[in-house]
């Protein structure tokens, strides 16, 4: 028989119980702010949560996607996020085809990141792909890390923020000197739709056979045991296994994270525009500048322009809401699966080279009009050249970088 005790004694709530209600709480609040300012920016905080999440559970990485390939020999998260954009590419045509139904008459669509090519596409690449590998994170890569505790992560946001307020005041001369003489190529005003869409997966085909024979010629990465065959499990044992799956600290494989950032990707097409972070960081890194009367927005001719690009005027647009959310779902997701802590990097030299990578990245990302996430992720879907040229430069200021840190201590 009980004892009063033990009668009276309240029922426990588990931690990760109330862990979860106390985000979902935040997540809420955090909608319910944007929204009164702007459905859009609801909906993206949301969006945001999501691409936050999928980074963190999946640990998906653009720097370490090239760093790891080309250091490594370890082709598993590049050949991913080949993956994922072969979903984006089928899905973001699809949208296209909607916004333009005749590309021959040489509009192209508003939404999608089509951006002009030129120098300053190639020389954006080459600079952030140097210094992504530096800072150890692209710029979600760093956001999501920020979520998760990574105090370097933190250093390389300030350097990426002083980078894009530098390329902010330097606009003008890469405009004037290179991108307004530039075309936005996008491939369907060229070879229409079906015959574009085939060209992308055959150049994403190709590029995961070429990732495939460079993995063969390096040395083999541990091979992954086997799963162990589970036991014959009742409802409740199955809900806790997909808790389980869900959150735990060992995550996602790559390939489930990259599908999963694509389709998220083309959910935010459908509603306005594709994943992107760089604009709302350089538009808050400007109000910033602006307090100390050294803003330089509005940029020249940026409003001519498709892909991940600042605006001008108040704080709050849908990429800083992306930006927030991304932020938020990686607290909440390292919180719940217990992974939050903070993390000092070994060496304090770290720090200087987390600062030094975000500034490269910084800059790279104005005048290349997005990063990883903008100018690549969201740009070869889009079916635009400019996407490509800039991976092609991503590669091989990775190659760069790989050799750079070979030679710090």
């Amino acid at each position: 028989m009980a004892t009063v005790a033990e009668a009276l004694k309240r029922p426990t709530i588990p931690p990760a119980a109330l862990r979860a209600l106390l985000w979902g709480v935040g997540v809420v609040v955090g909608w319910a702010l944007l929204d009164a300012e702007s459905f859009a920016f609801g909906a993206y905080w949301l969006i945001g949560i999501a691409f936050g999440v999928i980074l963190q559970r999946s640990r998906l990485c653009f720097a370490g996607a090239f760093r790891d390939l080309i250091l490594l020999g370890d082709g598993r998260l590049l050949r991913a996020i080949l993956t994922g954009l072969a979903v984006a590419t089928v899905g973001f045509a699809a949208l296209e085809a909607r916004l333009v139904p005749d590309p021959s008459f040489g509009v192209n669509p508003n939404g999608p990141h089509i951006q002009p090519v030129g120098i300053a596409t190639i020389v954006g690449g080459i600079a952030f792909g140097v210094g992504m590998v530096l800072a150890g994170g692209c710029v979600s890569g760093s956001l999501w890390r920020m979520g998760e505790g990574y105090l370097a992560s933190w250093v390389a946001m300030g350097g990426i923020l002083a980078g894009l307020e530098l390329a902010n005041h330097t606009w003008a001369w890469w405009y004037d000197n290179d991108i307004r003489e530039r075309s936005a190529l996008w491939l369907p005003a060229e070879l229409g739709f079906v015959p574009s869409v085939l060209v992308v997966l055959a150049g994403l085909g190709i590029a995961y056979l070429a990732v495939l024979w460079w993995e063969s010629r390096s040395p083999r990465m541990p091979a992954v045991p086997p799963p162990t065959p589970l036991p014959p499990m009742g409802v409740r044992e199955h809900l806790e296994r997909a808790w389980q799956a869900v959150m735990s600290p060992q995550g996602w494989s790559y390939r489930t994270g990259a599908i999963a950032l694509a389709v998220v990707s083309i959910i935010a097409l459908a509603y306005q525009v594709p994943l992107g972070v760089t604009g709302g960081l350089s538009l808050w890194a400007d109000n910033v500048a602006g307090w100390f009367g050294r803003s330089a927005l509005p940029l020249k001719g940026s409003d001519l322009l498709a892909g991940c690009t600042p605006g001008s005027g108040g704080w709050m647009t849908v990429r800083g809401a992306t930006v927030l959310g991304l932020v938020m779902g990686a607290f909440g997701a390292s919180w719940l699966s217990g992974e939050f802590r903070l993390r000092w990097p070994r060496n304090p030299s770290r720090f200087a080279q987390a600062a030094v990578g975000g500034l490269l990245m910084g800059y790279a990302s104005v005048i290349a009009i997005g990063c990883t996430i903008g100018a690549f992720f969201s740009s070869i879907p889009s079916l635009a050249v400019a996407g490509w040229v800039f991976g092609a430069g991503l590669l091989l200021g990775a190659a760069v970088g790989v050799a750079l840190i070979k030679r710090l201590p």
